[in-house]
């Protein structure tokens, strides 16, 4: 399981996120953290809604090299003064039925 985290430098909001999921130990998870004034499509697309975060699922494909990313979902956004078990406890309710992936 992969999420990405869209942020920019300077958003106190985004920083607050990224070093709560970073403290997540019960759920296995790649983080990939996006900074939108990178692209100009993510910057118009998220300049006022950061931080946004989506859950990416993989999903098979029909060969044995590594599985596609295709799967996007976009994430409610946590209140900024929610625990990490409370953050936990919310990724949880979009995590797959086996939480090791």
């Amino acid at each position: 399981m992969r999420l990405i985290l869209y942020s920019k430098p300077g958003c106190h909001l985004c920083e607050g996120l990224q070093e709560k999921l970073e403290q997540i130990e019960n759920l296995k998870f790649q983080l990939e953290v996006r900074d939108i004034t990178q692209r100009d499509d993510w910057f118009a697309a998220y300049q006022y809604e950061v931080p946004v975060l989506f859950k990416v699922q993989p999903q098979p494909i029909n060969s044995a090299v590594e599985p596609a990313f295709s799967s996007e979902q976009l994430l409610p956004r946590p209140s900024p003064r929610c625990t990490v078990a409370q953050l936990e406890q919310l990724l949880q309710k979009y995590w797959p039925i086996d939480a090791s992936q």
